[in-house]
Order: structure tokens, then sequence, then C-alpha cells
């Protein structure tokens, strides 16, 4: 099990994902390369990351983030609201991945998370 609350996370699609695997790093979504940075989520703000900007979409993969590997590249920022949310400003490596999790929709619509983010 994944302590949640030492971890980063990104939704990224399968495909995302299996580029990461093939790849050893990902760049990022469309978005990241447009904002300049790999968006990441803490424990905390996953379910929201997930209705807001994932709602409805299948074929998902939430990927946990060992921040401790990712150097000054991770920064927290505030969000227009003004939440801190981890920014990583370079490729994210494999090596620091430590989990990865299909998201599948439950009956309601919503992400189904792992328990330790539930």
């Amino acid at each position: 099990m994944v302590d949640a609350s030492i971890m980063a996370y990104k939704i990224c699609t399968g495909n995302e994902w299996q580029q990461l695997q093939e790849n050893g790093r990902f760049f990022g979504s469309a978005d990241d390369i447009r904002d300049g940075f790999v968006h990441l989520s803490a424990s905390h703000q996953v379910a929201r990351t997930a209705a807001k900007f994932f709602a409805g979409r299948t074929e998902l993969v939430l990927i946990a983030v060992n921040p401790a590997r990712l150097g000054n590249a991770l920064r927290w920022e505030a969000s227009a609201g003004g939440t801190l949310y981890p920014h990583l400003y370079a490729a994210l490596p494999l090596d620091a991945v430590v989990a990865a999790t299909p998201l599948t929709l439950g009956p309601d619509g919503l992400h189904i998370l792992p328990p330790e983010l539930g």
C-alpha cells in the first residue's frame, strides 16, 4: 500500500501511461506542455482534480509519484483559488512512480479512487 500522505499524483490517459513506461519519462499532456509544467495533485486534491478535469472519462490511470525523487523541479504553487498544487518543471521520470491504478467510473459517474485516497 502506498502512503498517500507523502505522494503526489498524476491522472493520465492509458496511452500517456504507456508512453511513460516505454520512454522512461513523460513530458506531460497537451495541457501540461501548454502550461510549461506537469500538473500533479496532493492526495487530498485527487478527487477534485478527477471531477473537474476528467469527469466521465474512461481509460485513465492514477499514478502515485514519490516527490522525493523529483528534486528541485517540483514546486508547490498557488492555483487561481490560492490552493497550493505540486507542479513538476521537468519530465516525470518512471523511477519516481511507485504505483499505477486504473481509474474506473462508479455508478454515480465519479471515478473510483484507491482506498487510501477515499
